[in-house]
């Protein structure tokens, strides 16, 4: 193999490498529909069909829009988009963001 190749194959790796390592630690999200509110936990139904649980303590921030709400606003049905952070296998994502549609009359603005 040439040095040339060498070089670019190296650079691939590392280029990868860092990329994963950027986003690590990260949250990610998670588009659904709220299938059940329990115990400071909630179930989702991801677009891609999966269930997803979500752990609700005192540093889970509720938003409708770019308003603050409440656990009490999310209601069984709605789409929601959570934020959480990855966590091992076997554990429960903490949310960091529940996101609810922004209101009717603000959506149209």
């Amino acid at each position: 193999m040439s040095t040339f190749r060498v070089v670019v194959v190296a650079v691939f790796a590392l280029a990868l490498s860092v990329a994963a390592i950027a986003h690590e630690g990260h949250p990610h999200r998670f588009l659904g529909t709220l299938l059940s509110i329990e115990n400071s936990q909630i179930e989702v139904k991801t677009t891609d069909g999966k269930t997803v649980v979500f752990r609700l303590d005192v540093k889970t921030v509720v938003q409708q829009g770019r308003t603050k709400a409440q656990v009490k606003d999310l209601k069984v049905g709605e789409r929601i988009v959570v934020s959480a952070l990855p966590v091992a296998a076997g554990q429960v994502m903490a949310a960091v963001n529940v996101q609810l549609r922004a209101p009717a009359a603000a959506a149209a603005k």
